[in-house]
């Protein structure tokens, strides 16, 4: 693969264009961003080698989609429309079902796989690309038996080769897993930062008081509004189902202490304390 277009130079975008040209820097990189200052500060951080348009990627050998779901719901067709026959589009979409759902039809659906690599950080833009992003990390691929084999054999090629570890779903079981492990953890984060802001409107010390437990829960409600309203919108259903089970679990805390049942607190606890083991296995 020797042109390489990226759509959406920001953190996951920006960090592929590092990794994938550390591993072959033969290859050219094109950046393509609806905001010309994206792309001047992503040549100048040179994560890209060239800027470009969406009309060129009928030269593209790949195409990766790094921008908000619900753009690249709207963008997808027309993009297959484009793309030569030997070329493959791949998005890194937090959500699937749609996605996968726009393009089921498309003549040319073999040219697009749809991947989710599990990385990130709370930072977004050019400047918060970084090497090393993948590395270790899950990639979800859905509905891989759609892509033409020659393409897919070529991109889990490139994802393994980025440090990546592959694992196979289909959409829908990935919208209902990922609004748990991912979509709710955002909503948290975004949700105790109001609770906190809000309350140090009248109390200006409470964030002199806050150690690093706040500062890690709290951390992913630095994350981009714009990409992830998008994802909540698209994964509604799901995303609400959680949370009912959540407010649940909340309401229940909340019951044990009003009731100054501790013995329970402390079992609640205890019991959730099994994620160690959970998390240590995925480590």
């Amino acid at each position: 693969m020797k042109n390489i277009y990226i759509i959406g130079v920001g953190l996951i975008g920006g960090s592929l264009a590092k990794d994938i040209k550390k591993l072959d820097p033969e290859v050219i990189i094109h950046g393509i961003s609806r905001k010309q200052t994206t792309l001047d500060k992503a040549l100048s951080l040179n994560l890209i080698d060239k800027k470009a348009t969406l009309e060129d990627i009928v030269n593209a050998d790949l195409v990766i989609v790094a921008i908000p779901v619900d753009t690249t719901v709207k963008m997808l067709p027309m993009l297959l429309d484009k793309i030569p026959e030997t070329g493959l589009i791949v998005d890194a979409g937090s959500t699937k079902k749609d996605i996968c759902k726009v393009v089921e039809n498309h003549p040319k659906r073999r040219n697009f796989l749809a991947s989710h690599p599990i990385a990130g950080t709370e930072y977004s833009g050019p400047e918060a690309a970084i090497s090393g992003l993948f590395e270790g990390k899950t990639n979800i691929i859905c509905e891989v038996e759609k892509t033409a084999f020659k393409l897919q054999e070529k991109a889990l090629k490139l994802f393994e080769s980025l440090g990546m570890r592959i694992r196979y779903m289909n959409p829908e079981a990935h919208d209902k897993h990922i609004a748990y492990v991912s979509h709710l953890s955002h909503i948290s984060s975004f949700m105790l930062g109001k609770t906190v802001i809000e309350k140090e409107k009248n109390e200006r010390d409470i964030f002199d008081m806050a150690g690093s437990g706040f500062a890690s829960t709290v951390r992913l409600a630095k994350s981009s509004p714009e990409m992830w309203t998008p994802i909540f919108k698209q994964n509604k259903v799901n995303v609400i189902e959680t949370l009912d089970e959540y407010i649940n679990n909340l309401r229940q805390f909340k019951q044990f202490m009003e009731q100054d049942d501790f013995e329970a607190i402390y079992n609640e606890m205890k019991d959730t304390n099994y994620i160690k083991q959970i998390l240590e296995g995925i480590a």
